[in-house]
C-alpha cells in the first residue's frame, strides 16, 4: 500500500520524487551554514594564504552570504532540475513555453549570485591592498584601489549581463557585440560628457594633479578631498557641504592644491594718512620688519613703501609662514601680527587714511535768474 502511495504520480512526478527533491532541499538548509563557512575558510586561504594578520571575521562577514545563497539556490535548482516539468502547465507565451521562461529565470538567478559573490571577494582584496597602502606614506595607492575597485565592479557587472544575455535568453554575444558596436557610437556622442569625465579619472591618477585628503581650490570652491571617482570628485568644503565636481572641471580647470604649497602667504595694506612724514614711515617700515623678525615661524617677509597720492600712503606688508602649521596656528599668528602692527600704529601716533578723512559740505547759493 505505500509503495503504491510513494509512486503516485502528481503533476508528471512520483510523490517519492518529490519526498526525495525536499529532502535534499531541507538538508542544504541545515547544513548550508556549516558548507558555506568551509568553503569560505578554503576561499580565504587561496587568496591571503597562511597569513594570520587578516581578520577572518572580516572575511566572513562579506563572503558567508552570498555563498549561503548561492549554495542553496544551486541546490535547490539543480533538485528541482530531476523533476519533470509538467505538461498540464507548460503553456506558451508569445512564442517561449513556461518551462523555458522558468529555465531562464533558474540561470538569471544563479548568474547574479555568482556575480554578487564576485564583487564581495573584489571588495576584499581591496581591503587588503588598502592595509598596505596604508603602510606607506604616499596616498596616490590608496586612491588607485578605490578607484580600480569601482572599476572592476562595473566589468563585472557587464559581464554578468552579457551572460544572462548568452545562457538566459540564448542570444549569440558576437551578435550582440555587433549590435552594441553600432549603438555604442550613438551612445559615445550622446555620453560624450561621460566619456570624458571617465578618461579625465585616469588622467587624474597618473597625472596626480591632487590626491585623496588634499585641500584644493577649484571654481571657487575650497574643501577636501574625500573620494575620486569614475565620473566625479567628492570635495568637503570648509563649510563642512558635500560638493560634486566633474572629473572634466578637476582637470580642465585652474585648480590650486593648498596641500602642495610650500608656505603659506599673508598680505597686508595699511593706508597711512598723508600727514605722516617720510622719517615717521621710514620708522615705521622698520619697525614692522622687527615685530616680524621676532617670529621663528615666518620664514620671508616683504614691508615696504608701495605708493603714495593725495589720499593716503600705501604700506605693503607680505611674509610666508611655515606650511607645517595648522590653520589655528596659521591664524592665531596673524592675530598676534597684527595687533604688534597695531599697538606700533598707536605708540608712533600714526593716523591711518581713514582716520583723517573729512566730510566738507558746501552750501552753494542759488543762482540768480
Amino acid at each position: 500500500m505505500s509503495y503504491n502511495l510513494l509512486h503516485t504520480k502528481i503533476l508528471s512526478n512520483t510523490l517519492q520524487d518529490y519526498l526525495l527533491v525536499l529532502g535534499v532541499i531541507f538538508l542544504v538548509i541545515i547544513i548550508k551554514r556549516l558548507l558555506s563557512r568551509f568553503l569560505a575558510s578554503k576561499l580565504l586561504t587561496v587568496l591571503v594564504g597562511h597569513k594570520k594578520h587578516f581578520n577572518k571575521e572580516v572575511f566572513l562577514n562579506l563572503v558567508l552570504q552570498p555563498i549561503e545563497r548561492f549554495i542553496l539556490a544551486f541546490i535547490c535548482i539543480t533538485a528541482l532540475d530531476r523533476l519533470k516539468f509538467p505538461e498540464d502547465i507548460d503553456f506558451s507565451l508569445f512564442g517561449t513555453t513556461f518551462k523555458q521562461i522558468v529555465e531562464s529565470f533558474a540561470i538569471i538567478i544563479i548568474i547574479i549570485l555568482i556575480i554578487r559573490l564576485c564583487i564581495r571577494l573584489i571588495t576584499f582584496v581591496a581591503m587588503i591592498l588598502e592595509e598596505r597602502a596604508n603602510l606607506t606614506n604616499d596616498v596616490t595607492d590608496n586612491q588607485l584601489i578605490v578607484f580600480f575597485k569601482d572599476f572592476f565592479k562595473v566589468i563585472l557587472i557587464i559581464i554578468g549581463a552579457l551572460l544572462i544575455l548568452r545562457f538566459a535568453f540564448h542570444r549569440d554575444i558576437t551578435q550582440v557585440f555587433t549590435g552594441l558596436s553600432i549603438v555604442g557610437a550613438a551612445m559615445a556622442l550622446a555620453a560624450k560628457e561621460s566619456l570624458e569625465n571617465l578618461i579625465a579619472s585616469f588622467i587624474i591618477f597618473f597625472d596626480k594633479p591632487f590626491s585623496t585628503g588634499n585641500v584644493v581650490k577649484v571654481l571657487g570652491i575650497t574643501g577636501t578631498v574625500e573620494k575620486i571617482g569614475l565620473r566625479s570628485t567628492r570635495i568637503r568644503t570648509d563649510q563642512k557641504t558635500y560638493i560634486t565636481v566633474p572629473n572634466k572641471q578637476m582637470v580642465d580647470t585652474v585648480m590650486d592644491n593648498i596641500t602642495q604649497r610650500t608656505q603659506r602667504r599673508v598680505d597686508t595694506k595699511l593706508e597711512i594718512s598723508v600727514s605722516t612724514t617720510a622719517t615717521q614711515l621710514n620708522e615705521l617700515t622698520n619697525g614692522i620688519k622687527s615685530i616680524l623678525s621676532g617670529y621663528p615661524l615666518i620664514e620671508n617677509q616683504m614691508v615696504f613703501l608701495s605708493d603714495t597720492g593725495k589720499n593716503a600712503h600705501i604700506v605693503e606688508i607680505t611674509y610666508f609662514t611655515s606650511i607645517d602649521q595648522t590653520l589655528d596656528e596659521h591664524n592665531e599668528l596673524r592675530h598676534a601680527v597684527n595687533l604688534a602692527i597695531i599697538q606700533l600704529i598707536e605708540k608712533m601716533k600714526i593716523e591711518l587714511a581713514s582716520s583723517s578723512s573729512e566730510v566738507v559740505i558746501i552750501n552753494r547759493s542759488q543762482e540768480k535768474v
